[in-house]
C-alpha cells in the first residue's frame, strides 16, 4: 500500500519515545509499532486523533500518499 508513515519524524522532532506516545495515547507498544512501522491494515480516527493530540501535529505529518510503495503484498 502506497502509505508512509513518518511517525518516527515527529517522535524525534518531539523528543519522545515510543513507550511514552503509546502510554499518552492509550495504545500498547506493540500496536504503535504496528502502526508505524507501516504494517498496519487501519487506522481508527480516534487513534489518529490522539496521535495528533500527544504530537501536536496534522494528520498529514504522519501520514502520507507516496506511489511505488509496495507493502509487500
Amino acid at each position: 500500500m502506497p502509505i508512509a508513515v513518518d511517525i518516527d519524524v515527529m517522535l524525534a522532532k518531539r523528543k519522545m519515545s515510543v513507550g511514552e506516545l503509546a502510554d499518552r495515547v492509550g495504545i500498547t507498544p506493540a500496536n504503535l509499532a504496528v502502526l508505524k512501522n507501516g504494517r498496519a491494515k487501519a487506522v481508527r480516527f480516534a487513534t489518529l486523533a490522539a496521535l495528533c493530540e500527544v504530537l501536536d501535529c496534522q494528520p498529514g505529518d504522519l501520514l502520507r500518499w507516496e506511489p511505488g510503495i509496495d507493502g509487500g503484498e
